[in-house]
């Protein structure tokens, strides 16, 4: 049994993969050439944060297209990760405060 995807949801679909990997790939990126551990915590946030929602977005148009149906699963993981992403970054960033990690003077 073969389902063709229709191009209503397989064009969103690519463009949505392409920017997700983009988005994640420039979050890691950043956290590889950023000099302290604070410039550090946003780019991956960010990118995780917004690459996993384009990927997911992506997700739901496939599922839907081949389903011939809105499926909306996805929603739930991305309420998820929208919450839980930039809220482990805030209490990373509070704990290196607590433990009097010092920012780095750039020159």
């Amino acid at each position: 049994m073969t389902a063709t995807l229709p191009a209503w949801a397989a064009l969103p679909a690519i463009v949505l993969l392409v920017c997700g990997g983009l988005l994640t790939a420039i979050g890691s990126f950043g956290l590889l050439r950023l000099p302290d551990f604070y410039a550090r915590m946003h780019p991956p946030t960010m990118g995780t944060t917004l690459g996993a929602g384009c990927i997911l977005l992506a997700s739901m148009a496939i599922s839907s297209g081949l389903l011939g149906r809105p499926v909306i699963h996805e929603i739930l993981i991305t309420v998820f990760v929208v919450m839980t992403a930039p809220v482990t970054a805030m209490l990373l960033v509070r704990a290196a405060r607590y433990r009097g990690t010092r920012q780095q003077k750039q020159p």
